[in-house]
């Protein structure tokens, strides 16, 4: 019993490993793209390089023994690819929307993706209903949101477009690729460099699509002089945008696709702080009241989902009593994995 606790315990530490580095990540990326994407008015390419870094870091990390990733091979590719289609979206949605409004609008709506993505998860996925508290929790969070929304000032089309664009193609990204890390089998490594990859592979269609290649043509004809504020923050943004990855895919693994949403929501605490010291457009005082009921919404939800029901609290402690009455032995066969385990 004692070494299947110390297991559970590794676990436990292992996945709040995971899950806070992605918080960190995810928190201080929001601000960096805002950053880089303000000094290099380039989002399609300001993407690219993200991928470029990520794919070709992975395999020379690979290549060196620090890292161990899957191989790549077309099969997998082409099973992979819809996945890495709708990840491609909604960073290009993302960035899009940095581009054109203030980071208060982008966790605005980034907030109010776990509502929708609970209600995905069980309609597509089929997962358990949401419990009643978990569900009252997730409304806090809308809550929160909505409030939230009602002191943008910044508000115009092109903004609001580019942000329910990036709710739609973030909430699939969410539910499809939860779906996609589960059955397709790839390590963690595995999947940052397929992802990476195939996205870099997209990004010449969308060049096109967007017009932006002609931008950059433009740019470069005009003698252009290398900012070194814009080298800095593209810089930092792949370095990032390699780290996100990596904790993204090995937090999806670890944890559900709404536990994994509301993460992403509640680390933007933080975002929000370093958005109030960088810049001078930031929320009112409501504003960011707003924000710590969405965070107090984030902390019920992980209540809710870690805290068992008085049904399950009884049937795990008549599991107990019963193993510490048959041996510690008996307990030990009785969860490995051939029945019903705790």
């Amino acid at each position: 019993m004692a070494s299947i606790r110390l297991d559970s315990g590794k676990q436990y530490y292992a996945t709040s490993s995971l899950v806070v580095g992605y918080a960190l990540c995810s928190s201080l990326l929001a601000v960096i793209n805002k950053l880089a994407i303000t000094t290099f008015n380039y989002p399609g390419l300001l993407t690219a390089l993200q991928y470029l870094t990520s794919a070709l870091g992975v395999w020379i990390l690979g290549k060196l023994g620090f890292l161990h990733h899957d191989a790549f091979s077309w099969e997998t590719a082409k099973k992979f690819l819809p996945a890495a289609f709708v990840f491609y979206l909604a960073i290009f949605t993302n960035t899009n929307l940095l581009r054109h409004a203030n980071v208060d609008t982008f966790i605005v709506f980034r907030s109010l993706t776990p509502l929708l993505v609970a209600i995905a998860d069980t309609t597509f996925r089929k997962q358990p209903c949401p419990s009643k508290l978990t569900f009252v929790s997730l409304l806090v969070i809308l809550g929160g949101a909505v409030g939230y929304v009602a002191t943008d000032y910044g508000f115009t089309i092109t903004a609001y477009s580019w942000a329910f664009a990036y709710l739609i193609t973030i909430t699939t990204e969410m539910v499809y690729i939860k779906h996609m890390v589960t059955n397709l089998g790839l390590n963690t490594w595995g999947f940052v460099f397929y992802n990476n990859l195939l996205s870099l592979m997209m990004a010449p269609f969308f060049w096109v699509l967007t017009g932006e290649y002609g931008e950059v043509l433009a740019a470069l004809g005009s003698s252009p002089v290398v900012d070194n504020n814009a080298v800095f923050a593209v810089g930092l943004s792949c370095v990032f945008g390699l780290l996100i990855s990596f904790f993204g895919f090995a937090a999806r693994k670890a944890v559900s696709a709404t536990a994994f949403t509301v993460t992403g929501v509640v680390n933007k605490f933080l975002t929000v702080a370093i958005n109030v010291v960088i810049w001078d457009k930031h929320a009112t005082p409501f504003g960011l009241l707003c924000l710590l009921v969405t965070i107090a919404g984030g902390v019920l939800y992980q209540q809710s989902v870690t805290w068992p029901a008085p049904s399950q609290r009884e049937s795990i402690a008549a599991k107990h009593r019963d193993s510490e009455n048959e041996g510690d032995e008996d307990f030990v066969s009785n969860n490995d994995g051939k029945g019903t385990s705790v």
